[in-house]
């Protein structure tokens, strides 16, 4: 049955998009909203595929990738190694905790302002703001791990005279390993709304979401806006689709992903 339902679940999300695209298209040419305020479906999709041939917001789009990138990887680089030892040493653990729980509910687009004046409106700011908003799914996702590794392997290793370093690169590190790839792959979604964010208050520069902001304040420009945010969606779903590829080949021994492969593999 779960597999059935594996195989469903594609054909379920096409049925959702164009049902989702049908009504937006029948609520905007029935006259129920008018165009200006929420154009065609068809209007907008067509829009979105003529902006693929437009070599300035090509390179808005690149923008918007080079930072999204850069902060997760900042972040990623940070919060690894930050969370193995969190999780490893209870005693630095204890002594952080405040701090971390003072800085984490912070929201990275309250600090908008605050990083522009200090860095100003460029990559740098966007990079930040990325990699502070980024930090946090990673790290907690990475002490979580280290607190699910299986304590009997990390026993036996130190009954075999190896000492810490040795148990957490053999064991802990291993076993943390999908822990840390979800929430790479939740703090890439979140990047990219911090990217596009950040642009479309900041209103200059370059990057999607300053394609975004120019095109809601020019007259009708409304049908720009919604292509944009397509761009935005589609990039996002492709984003997650990779991680989740490479999660799924990376981590075929994880329990959810035998399982998969093994309902794929008798369907």
């Amino acid at each position: 049955m779960r597999g059935v339902r594996v195989r469903q679940e594609p054909v379920l999300g096409v049925l959702g998009v164009l049902l989702a695209f049908g009504v937006c298209e029948a609520v905007s040419r029935g006259g129920i909203v008018r165009r200006d305020y929420l154009p065609p479906a068809s209007e907008v999709l067509a829009r979105a595929v003529e902006l693929a041939g437009d070599p300035v917001f090509l390179d808005g789009i690149g923008a918007t990738l080079r930072a999204w990138a850069l902060g997760l990887c900042l972040a990623s680089a940070i919060a690894v190694p930050l969370g193995l030892l969190l999780g490893s040493v209870p005693v630095v653990d204890a002594a952080v905790r405040a701090i971390v729980e003072f800085l984490r509910p912070l929201p990275s687009v309250a600090l908008i302002p605050l990083v522009s004046l200090l860095l100003g409106s460029g990559t740098e700011t966007k990079v930040a703001l990325i990699t502070y908003a980024c930090v946090w799914p990673i790290l907690f996702n990475t002490v979580y791990g280290i607190g699910e590794t299986d304590p009997l392997a990390k026993d036996t290793l130190r009954a075999f005279g190896f000492g810490r370093l040795a148990v957490l690169l053999r064991v802990e590190l291993p076993g943390t390993a999908p822990f840390i790839a979800a929430g790479i792959r939740i703090s890439a979604a979140v990047a990219l709304i911090l990217a596009v964010a950040t642009e479309i208050l900041a209103g200059f520069g370059e990057g999607l979401g300053i394609f975004i902001a120019q095109a809601g304040l020019a007259t009708n420009g409304t049908r720009d806006v919604l292509a944009g945010v397509v761009w935005a969606g589609t990039l996002g779903l492709v984003v997650n689709g990779v991680l989740v590829w490479g999660e799924r080949r990376l981590f075929a021994w994880t329990p959810e992903h035998r399982e998969a492969a093994g309902q794929g593999a008798r369907t």
